[in-house]
């Protein structure tokens, strides 16, 4: 009988994952708590079937490294010299003050030494993907608040990174500290990131284009997952130092790459998969007995890392020259904590510096404060209005300028193009010829800057994977054009946006012709397949070539995009107008003829011609010296030269050559 320990867990892993994720999607809140408490129901201390902690935890080991490769491979050295002065020296005192604070109620609490000084690094640090997914649910990240708040996390994970390296070589024996172990390691560490940071960032960029020269998907992803393991396992075992820094620095070399965008949505399967099981290991670690019978040391961590940190970064933003706002965007943003809290937890643990209880108390404060955090960032707004109210503090506290308007508040009767590519971007280049108003959506971030330096509204997030629409004043919009390639994140946005917004036109973009149906069944008012469009033009100039009527041409384009793109002409609808376009170029015709120099027509008026009368057509038209007036006036002197659209059957056109236009 085969062994299927290692399959089992992750089935389980995974499918526990998965319901809770779902459920706390459902109501609204962070999917990571759905993660931490999937694990806790297939943990050791809950009833029911218990997964192996240990397996479970080296595939969490594979988690860490994709998290730290996605952190070091958005990482821009350049945004962050952007917000140097707050991002460094704001981020470096909140994380001493509050491991001060952190510290002295570990004090209080009789603790160790040591296990204060890791509740302390574990209670300063934020969760990067909590921030960043809040952020774009409420439209803050493409900010200049969100910019800081973003510089700001970034300090703290390569500050992280560091401490990280340190903390290994602590030990809760009486030994003393081996410093110099401890500066070999940095001088280590420090060794492999200059030889990253010269050798890896011209080899490994120029190492993947070749790759990607080769044409294969395969290969390139295969070379990504070897670069991102290869480096961080390489690094353990050749330098000393950490699986997260070596994934780190991997990923900053990475982004140098012009195929960095490729790499981050060809590596998100990976990095989402193994990262939701690092969260369920951390979850199986966490005793809901303990929880249960320690509720109130619980409530007071959770306390000092909602509001403490609220406060306290809050209060480190105030000295620089920024608008209040911003204070308050990066202080609900490190209202909470994650991930790296989870690595320096589990790092202490595994050594000795904490004990179960002690990282349990750290896991539950961690679990409430994700759970608390969009309630924190829902009540920036809220608490703006209240502060504006005391005129003499907000005067001081927003003595360096005020924040902009939201972009919702600023725009309206617009058209909101979502995805700035090729197709969006032409979309906008005609909008903003035309002077109508538009709102661009987009996940990448080099592409909203470039709007957002020309003045143009936007927003920084993935409209199938978050609330960043209830952001784009859809009720107050025109038009919604959805130009996204990925078919699925089109449906999602189609269907989000009509249940925001019922009755906003929508016009999408499909892949395939079952995708047309889909969107259009999810309310599209129009599903554009660009494909099948390409084609339904050929047949309409095709048919317009043939002299059919135009305006009955149109009907029937409009009918085949109506019917789905049936280019097999199954439709009843279909069939019928193509009888009446039948019977139609039958009966007229219209035709454009040219008045030679000698005709009867030149010289006199519409009226004086007569034309109706003699032979029964209708002038429709004159294109006169390149411009085309439609619908003559009866005054209108024919000239020599002038080009009549007349409206006609095949009988009355050869009345009309015979006798106005032979020469």
């Amino acid at each position: 009988m085969h062994n299927f320990t290692l399959l089992e867990n992750i089935a389980v892993a995974l499918g526990a994952a998965f319901v809770g994720g779902l459920i706390f999607q459902r109501l609204h809140m962070p999917t990571i708590v759905g993660y931490l408490l999937a694990g806790v129901a297939i943990g050791p201390f809950t009833p029911g079937y218990a997964g192996d902690p240990q397996i479970i935890s080296e595939l969490a080991e594979l988690g860490i490294i994709f998290l730290m490769f996605g952190v070091g491979l958005h990482f821009s050295f350049a945004d962050l010299w952007k917000v140097r002065d707050i991002a460094i020296i704001g981020t470096l005192g909140q994380m001493v003050t509050m491991q001060a604070l952190g510290f002295a109620l570990s004090w209080y609490w009789g603790w160790s030494i040591l296990a204060g000084v890791m509740l302390g690094l574990a209670v300063s640090i934020a969760s990067t993907i909590v921030m960043l997914r809040g952020f774009m649910d409420f439209g803050l990240l493409n900010t200049s608040h969100g910019r800081v708040a973003v510089g700001w996390r970034v300090m703290e994970d390569i500050a992280t990174v560091l401490i990280l390296l340190v903390i290994p070589n602590l030990s809760t024996s009486k030994v003393p500290t081996d410093w110099r172990a401890i500066g070999t390691a940095l001088m280590a560490a420090l060794g492999f990131m200059v030889f990253m940071l010269f050798a890896g960032k011209r080899f490994i960029p120029w190492l993947l284009l070749r790759v990607a020269h080769t044409r294969s998907r395969e290969l390139f992803i295969l070379a990504i997952l070897a670069i991102s393991l290869g480096i961080a396992l390489g690094s353990s075992l050749l330098f000393g130092v950490s699986l997260a820094l070596g994934a780190f620095l991997a990923g900053a070399v990475v982004s140098e790459s012009p195929l960095s965008h490729r790499i981050a949505s060809d590596l998100l399967p990976f990095r989402e998969a193994f990262s939701i099981l690092f969260f369920v290991s951390i979850g199986m670690l966490l005793d809901p007995h303990y929880l249960m019978d320690n509720i109130k040391p619980v409530l007071i961590l959770t306390c000092l890392v909602v509001f403490g940190k609220f406060v306290v970064a809050g209060a480190w933003v105030l000295p620089f020259p920024r608008p209040a706002r911003t204070a308050l965007v990066v202080a609900a943003g490190s209202s909470q904590i994650g991930e790296f809290s989870f690595i320096l937890g589990q790092t202490g643990l595994n050594i000795g510096l904490l004990d179960k209880n002690q990282y349990s108390l750290i896991l539950a404060a961690a679990l409430l404060s994700i759970v608390v955090n969009p309630l924190m960032l829902r009540s920036i707004d809220p608490l703006e209005r209240g502060l504006r109210k005391i005129k003499p503090l907000w005067h001081w506290l927003n003595r360096h300028g005020e924040a902009h308007a939201p972009v919702d508040a600023s725009v309206s009767d617009h058209v909101v193009v979502v995805g700035y590519g090729r197709v969006g971007t032409h979309i906008v280049d005609v909008l903003g010829e035309l002077k109508i108003p538009y709102l661009v959506i987009d996940f990448r971030i080099e592409r909203i800057e470039r709007l957002t330096h020309k003045g143009v509204p936007t927003l920084l997030g993935d409209t199938a994977n978050s609330d960043i629409l209830e952001h784009a004043a859809l009720r107050r919009a025109r038009l919604l054009v959805v130009t996204l390639p990925e078919e699925a994140s089109t449906e999602l946005t189609v269907a989000a946006a009509r249940d925001i917004a019922p009755q906003l036109q929508i016009i999408a973009r499909a892949a395939t012709r079952a995708g047309v149906i889909r969107l259009s069944n999810l309310g599209a008012n129009l599903v554009i397949h660009p494909e099948l469009e390409g084609g339904l033009q050929v047949v309409r100039h095709t048919l317009l070539h043939l002299g059919f009527p135009i305006q009955e041409v149109r009907r029937y384009a409009e009918t085949v995009r109506k019917d789905h793109y049936d280019v097999l002409v199954k439709a009843q609808g279909e069939q019928k107008l193509l009888r009446e376009l039948l019977d139609t170029s039958e009966l007229l015709d219209i035709s454009w003829r040219k008045i030679p120099e000698d005709s009867p027509l030149v010289g006199k008026t519409q009226a004086e011609s007569l034309l109706r009368v003699h032979t029964g057509a209708n002038v429709v038209a004159i294109m006169r010296e390149g411009n085309l007036m439609l619908n003559p006036p009866m005054d209108i002197v024919y000239l020599a030269g002038d080009q009549l659209g007349l409206l006609a059957n095949p009988e009355q056109v050869e009345t009309l050559e015979k006798k106005y236009f032979s020469n």
